[in-house]
């Protein structure tokens, strides 16, 4: 379901229901649950999986998980559980409403670079596809740092219903410039986006 703004969230105390589902690819199993993306990672390692995987693949979130906007993002918090468990990740966002074109082209190639790529204990690719037609997609950016922005530029309305409960309303424009370098700059100019994100938590453990 819906798990936009969850970021690392995880259900404490709380029962998660488990499904085994088909999958459209051969795989060993599939499963599905109505927890949170940091809760899929959570099962997955401690329950569900007989052993620890190589690589923890997050998405492909339909939004751009750019710039400050990636503090919120479940799917970039999917990944960040894997990285606290020892398993590299890899996040992957697309442009909403976009052709998913350039996901579909480049989504493998991308893959098979980062994986025989190094990349820190500390530290999990973010690629965002721009969801633009092939023929104006400029190319691939590497090394983006995040936007100090967000994306979306949002304006949040609060409702108080009858029964004295409040409903969280979002609404915004997109971003039209972004900083030199950034992660949004590639979006917006119609590259493909890929860059590293640092845990401070695990960063400052390395450090000494």
């Amino acid at each position: 379901s819906q798990c936009s703004a969850m970021s690392q969230k995880l259900t404490i105390f709380n029962t998660i229901a488990v499904e085994e589902v088909d999958f459209p690819v051969p795989v060993r199993a599939a499963f599905s649950i109505d927890g949170t993306p940091a809760d899929c990672v959570k099962l997955a390692v401690s329950h569900l999986l007989p052993e620890k995987p190589d690589y923890v693949f997050s998405g492909i979130n339909c939004g751009y998980n750019v710039g400050a906007d990636i503090l919120y993002s479940g799917t970039v918090g999917a990944a960040m559980e894997a990285l606290l468990n020892g398993i590299p990740a890899i996040a992957f966002s697309e442009e909403r409403g976009g052709s998913g074109a350039a996901a579909d082209t480049h989504l493998l190639p991308v893959v098979r670079k980062l994986l025989s790529m190094e990349i820190g204990k500390d530290e999990i690719w973010n690629v965002n596809f721009p969801g633009c037609p092939p023929e104006e997609l400029q190319g691939i950016r590497e090394n983006r740092i995040p936007d100090r922005i967000p994306f979306f530029m949002d304006d949040y309305r609060v409702e108080e219903r009858e029964d004295k409960s409040f409903c969280l309303f979002v609404s915004g424009k997109a971003a039209q410039t972004a900083g030199k370098g950034t992660d949004m700059e590639a979006v917006l100019e119609r590259y493909i986006s890929i860059g590293k994100i640092r845990n401070e938590v695990l960063g400052s453990r390395s450090d000494g």
